[in-house]
């Protein structure tokens, strides 16, 4: 069974940085599909990063704030946010996938970032 546990969330001024982490379980993804979405309050779930291998993905309008990046020993992926704004506010939820989409989801983290 696959479990995908994040870590990590917060409240943290704007400005400031956090760093979630995603622990795998049940299932190596070392070279799989790992990646990170969000959902704020009466918003639809959006993609934030996603990572395959060592190719990395992001969100447009993420990109240069947001950092993905895996630990294959601990198949356990990491997102580092700097320079964080009150939009960035959400439900942080890991996900992983063993080819091209993602099949397996975390519980979600809350991160608050306060104006």
């Amino acid at each position: 069974q696959v479990q995908l546990v994040e870590t990590g969330g917060g409240l943290v001024q704007a400005g400031g940085s956090l760093r979630l982490s995603c622990a795998a379980s049940g299932r190596t993804f070392s070279s799989g599909l790992m990646g990170w979405f969000r959902q704020a309050p009466g918003k639809e779930r959006e993609f934030v990063a996603g990572i395959k291998g060592s190719t990395t993905y992001y969100a447009q309008s993420l990109k240069g704030r947001f950092t993905i990046s895996r630990d294959n020993g601990k198949n356990t992926v990491y997102l580092q946010m700097n320079s964080l704004k009150p939009e960035d506010t959400a439900v942080y939820y890991c996900a992983a996938g063993r080819a091209d989409s993602y099949e397996y989801w975390g519980q979600g983290t809350q991160v608050t970032v306060s104006s």
